[in-house]
């Protein structure tokens, strides 16, 4: 394809990272919340998953609606929507109930940019060429998630936790804007009326789960999205933690600057990992980077008390490992999906894979409150762990399932 032809491609992936300014705001100031707010670690964890509340809760109707309206005009509505959740943490949360509140409104808004983002590109798109590009906007996630996390920790200590909401709140309309101007409709689609039946497909989502392929890539996007958002909620208050473990205080800062360029470095092992994929079967390196995240992420949670630089170098490869194969299981599902059920198919995926980015943070700050707290190195290792079980488990899941169905080609499309 020409390059005046990818053009509205780099819009898309360009809109999509400005989209994304608010999403690790509260994550960047989780502990600085929790304190002010008077918050246990599970309730921090709870308002952190309730952004993926907000989001699987309205997932399917924006889905859907793609199938049947100009995706562009999904995308602003939700772009305006997220402004307003970031608006409103700005001008007026001031606890735990607010909070829910505001967060819950983010994660509607980001749920009407991410996935119609992604069929505006797949519909402009298409070929060997689509892999790539689709696991390019996937991996863009986690640029806009570090610029999130950056802008965050310059703003806020210099212009207090107010400010850095504010100025997160310009990003999504940006992005709506790019969409609407740059990115040119295509002929209008027909389709029936929205009903509870279109909002929530059971049907399509019942032929998508007939689909062994589409029902595997959904499984493991699920466990990939728990331990992926479990772990970037709560990064920022791990390396705090570690920071003052330190004998001398020698520990780079802030944490939410640390944390951006961690989730920055990380970006390229998405991309990275499909190339791979596409060498070596998808279903091998998903389930060999699954067990070697889940891994690392015990390791990581033993090592806050150890020289920073392994510390920063552990948590460097784990945040690597949790990305490669975040692109390879999105690509997975696009191409396995049938072409008429496209909508429906990303619809149940980013359903069932945000519900466990909801579980993610809620698990890991339950599990440091009964492990001993944040203040106890063990609790710290069974964090990591219970966000990693998923990981640890699939690939003995999918040897199990493995002796219940035909051999299945290189390509590896079945993942259970």
């Amino acid at each position: 394809m020409s390059a005046p032809g990818l053009a509205p491609v780099y819009a898309l992936l360009a809109a999509h990272i400005v989209s994304m300014l608010g999403f690790s705001t509260y994550a960047a100031l989780l502990p600085q919340l929790r304190d002010a707010w008077h918050m246990s670690n599970a309730q921090a964890g709870i308002v952190s998953g309730m952004f993926f509340a907000g989001y699987i809760g309205t997932v399917s109707l924006w889905t859907s609606l793609t199938d049947r309206v100009d995706a562009r005009k999904v995308y602003l509505a939700g772009a305006v929507l997220s402004a307003a959740g970031g608006a409103g943490f700005g001008f007026i949360a001031n606890g735990f109930g607010s909070a829910l509140l505001f967060q819950v409104l983010l994660g509607i808004g980001i749920a009407a940019t991410y996935m119609p983002g992604l069929r505006l590109l797949s519909d402009r798109i298409g070929g060997p060429a689509q892999s790539r590009y689709v696991a390019f906007y996937t991996s863009f996630f986690g640029i806009g998630t570090a610029l999130s996390l950056a802008m965050a920790g310059f703003i806020a200590p210099a212009y207090g936790w107010r400010a850095a909401f504010l100025v997160s709140a310009f990003g999504p309309l940006v992005a709506g804007a790019m969409v609407v101007l740059l990115i040119a409709p295509l002929p209008a689609r027909g389709g029936e009326r929205l009903s509870l039946q279109t909002l929530f497909p059971l049907r399509a989502w019942q032929q998508v789960l007939r689909n062994r392929g589409s029902a595997g890539y959904t499984l493991g996007y699920a466990v990939h999205c728990l331990e992926l958002f479990g772990s970037r909620a709560w990064m920022v208050a791990y390396l705090a933690y570690a920071a003052s473990l330190q004998a001398v205080d020698t520990f780079p800062r802030p944490a939410a600057a640390i944390a951006a360029v961690v989730n920055l470095l990380a970006v390229p092992a998405s991309i990275v990992g499909n190339e791979v994929a596409l060498r070596i079967g998808r279903r091998r390196w998903i389930l060999l980077v699954m067990a070697a995240s889940g891994t690392c992420g015990m390791l990581l949670g033993a090592a806050p008390a150890s020289p920073w630089p392994l510390v920063l170098s552990l948590l460097v490869v784990y945040s690597m490992l949790v990305m490669a194969e975040s692109g390879t299981l999105t690509a997975g599902l696009v191409a396995a999906a049938p072409t008429e059920l496209r909508g429906a198919a990303m619809g149940l995926y980013s359903l069932t894979g945000f519900a466990g980015g909801l579980a993610g943070p809620v698990v890991f700050g339950a599990a440091l409150d009964l492990a001993g707290g944040a203040a106890s190195r063990s609790a710290w290792i069974a964090a990591y762990a219970a966000i990693g079980a998923g990981c640890l488990a699939a690939p003995i899941v999918a040897r199990i399932a493995a002796h219940r169905r035909p051999p299945r080609g290189r390509d590896g499309a079945h993942l259970a």
